[in-house]
């Protein structure tokens, strides 16, 4: 028995036991604590692309514990209840999304964080939430959306642990109550899904739903849960706030947790009720509250006079992008036509663009916080000057996250806008007003910040929070430069599972 069969389970399994038994090793020496954690970021990262490798090329992945397959009955008549985890295209981009934050995020850590400030705490949180958001994007039944109060949990302490600092836990506050009612209405709706059909397994309630007004109300009650969580427009308050205050190594991550909801949402949409809904208006509907989320966002992000908070409402534009993707092609996709594959594409396609980009305006905000102890717009200036490379990186980023050619942002985008042009004018009209008010944000955040004569000297970005950055620079550029090779062999497979996969994957999972 190879390790490769068990790929899906410890991508998941092992950053949850790197949680648990970090703090322990850290007990005994910071230096093995280190280590531990690096071992476990290398395993789990190696274990999610060799995962994405499988489903690329082989097509869906499917792993069943307590069972040789997820149909194989202990009880006559039924659908057995067991944990099924279910990776195709969609799943294992997402995975990837995850990892790469992830590794940033942790490289970023090392020397980002203080040992008197928590260092330990903020890495346990930081394996706890990467395991529930890859948890979140591989299972395969309803009940594990469980990981989804992983996630909420692991998020909310990473946001409010500086408890001798005033904004983080009341910010951490709003979050968890944003969480916690989302995540009620999730649970509402698994409740009346099991008590309607009996079953959990996503695969055997999609073959089985008809429509009926159960159904409809567990559907109303998802996508309220889980735009919830997204932060989209009205119930974004608790996340400019979130991402705000959480430390800069955290804020990325809860970039991506969102995004793990959002997939959740188009799980719902396109697999679970994808044999049910026949009529474009949840389609229109997903794609008003994304035109709503970007501009709404944008003009936001206008006022602001913090830095972190600047870059959070940047953050909360971009998931608006993703939606009006998605709900352009889910608004077609009765009739398939070719616009609507390509919206897919771009949605998909801004949320690896906008973890990169977003991940590496937090990562320079933390710089410009660590050296000033502020993120005060009005306190900051001329910190080009000795902060060269972080500079350089918030300039990279702000022009990636306005679509600037020939960065990421722009190759996402452009297929959002062409596609969304064919379904309604007014919403690319909307989508470029919106990119056309962050471009001007973050060229004036970036005056103000870097530019102008030194008002005070500071100590350069430690090499390691370089490196991370550089990363997620070199994602940026990799991305622009030739977008059509990511595009084919990652975005792709990740929109065809969504737009026409639903057959595949009922075959792959109950079989026929």
């Amino acid at each position: 028995m190879t390790i490769g069969i068990h790929v899906p389970i410890l991508a998941i399994a092992v950053p949850l036991l790197g949680a648990f038994a970090l703090p322990i090793f850290a007990k005994v020496h910071r230096n093995l604590r280190d280590l531990w954690a690096i071992l476990v970021a290398a395993f789990t990262c190696a274990m999610v692309v060799a995962l994405a490798v499988q489903v690329f090329t082989s097509g869906i992945q499917l792993y069943t514990l307590g069972a040789a397959s997820p149909t194989a009955t202990v009880v006559q008549g039924g659908f057995p209840i067991r944990i099924v985890l279910v990776v195709d295209g969609m799943s294992a981009f997402m995975g990837l999304i995850t990892a790469l934050v992830g590794l940033a995020s942790l490289m970023y850590a090392f020397q980002f964080l203080k040992e008197e400030q928590g260092k330990t705490l903020a890495m346990t949180l930081f394996f706890l939430l990467w395991a529930g958001m890859l948890g979140m994007e591989y299972t395969g039944d309803m009940f594990n959306f469980v990981f989804l109060e992983v996630t909420s949990i692991a998020a909310c302490a990473l946001v409010g642990y500086r408890t001798w600092e005033s904004r983080p836990p009341e910010a951490a506050f709003k979050a968890m109550a944003m969480y916690t009612v989302g995540g009620l209405l999730v649970l509402l709706a698994v409740g009346i899904l099991y008590g309607e059909y009996g079953a959990l397994n996503i695969a055997y309630l999609s073959s089985k739903i008809s429509g009926t007004p159960l159904d409809k109300v567990a559907l109303g009650l998802l996508l309220g849960g889980l735009l919830m969580k997204a932060g989209t427009v009205p119930a974004h308050m608790w996340a400019p706030d979130a991402y705000g205050e959480a430390p800069a190594q955290a804020a990325i991550v809860l970039v991506a947790n969102t995004q793990a909801s959002l997939y959740g949402l188009f799980r719902v949409l396109f697999t679970l009720y994808g044999g049910a809904l026949s009529t474009p208006a949840v389609g229109w509907l997903v794609t008003a509250l994304g035109t709503l989320t970007l501009l709404v966002a944008a003009l936001m992000a206008v006022i602001q006079t913090d830095l972190g908070r600047l870059i959070a409402y940047g953050a909360v534009s971009q998931i608006g992008y993703m939606l009006l993707g998605v709900g352009v092609g889910l608004t077609v996709i009765s009739s398939r036509p070719d616009f609507g594959l390509v919206a897919m594409k771009g949605g998909i396609f801004h949320m690896m663009n906008d973890a990169a980009t977003v991940g590496l305006l937090f990562l320079a905000a933390g710089v410009v916080k660590r050296a000033c102890g502020t993120k005060d717009l009005r306190a900051l200036g001329g910190l080009g000057h000795d902060l060269k490379w972080t500079s350089g990186f918030f300039f990279l980023g702000a022009l990636a996250l306005a679509g600037i050619p020939p960065l990421n942002g722009f190759a996402s985008k452009f297929l959002i806008y062409e596609s969304s042009f064919r379904l309604s004018p007014i919403l690319t009209a909307i989508a470029v007003l919106g990119s056309i008010l962050l471009l001007a944000v973050f060229v004036r955040a970036f005056q103000g910040v870097f530019l102008g004569p030194r008002l005070r000297t500071v100590q350069p970005a430690p090499l390691g929070m370089l490196i991370a950055m550089g990363v997620l620079a070199a994602i940026i550029l990799a991305f622009g430069l030739v977008p059509d090779f990511f595009v084919r062999h990652m975005v792709t497979p990740a929109a065809e599972a969504l737009w026409r996969g639903r057959d595949l994957y009922l075959a792959a999972v109950l079989g026929g």
